[in-house]
């Protein structure tokens, strides 16, 4: 464990957090999208993170990586609009199942464990610049 060991693990969960606000941000901006590429509706994504450790072993305290983006499996919501072009014969659109609050939710747990981690690298840089004033 080196003298940057706090840095490195704060820095990773800046990389990992930044990386799962972008993917929420990606699920609010399709909400509404009935229509993509791959046919159907925009499917929610959900950023996997786990431990980050360089060594290949599980210790607490390595930071964290995110792993994979992975679709969520649940079904659409099916919402009557007949008016709309991708409505079926009953006039039911297949709708992305994003909840906007829980993605507000979850925007929010990211964003504060981001600031944290801003602060701890904050604090672990300072703490450094005394030990090197010490040392003179």
């Amino acid at each position: 464990m080196g003298i940057f060991y706090g840095l490195e693990t704060s820095a990773s969960a800046l990389t990992s957090q930044r990386l799962v606000m972008d993917v929420i941000s990606n699920n609010i901006a399709n909400a509404t999208t009935t229509r993509t590429a791959e046919g159907g509706p925009f499917k929610r994504q959900i950023a996997l993170l786990m431990e980050r450790s360089p060594e290949g072993g599980t210790s607490v305290g390595n930071g964290s990586k995110v792993v994979d983006i992975v679709q969520d499996i649940a079904p659409p919501r099916m919402v009557y609009l007949p008016g709309h072009p991708d409505a079926n014969q009953d006039g039911y659109v297949a709708m992305p199942d994003i909840e906007i609050v829980r993605e507000m939710v979850d925007l929010t747990i990211a964003s504060r464990s981001y600031q944290a981690n801003v602060t701890a690298f904050n604090e672990g840089k300072q703490m450094i610049l005394k030990a090197l004033e010490l040392g003179k």
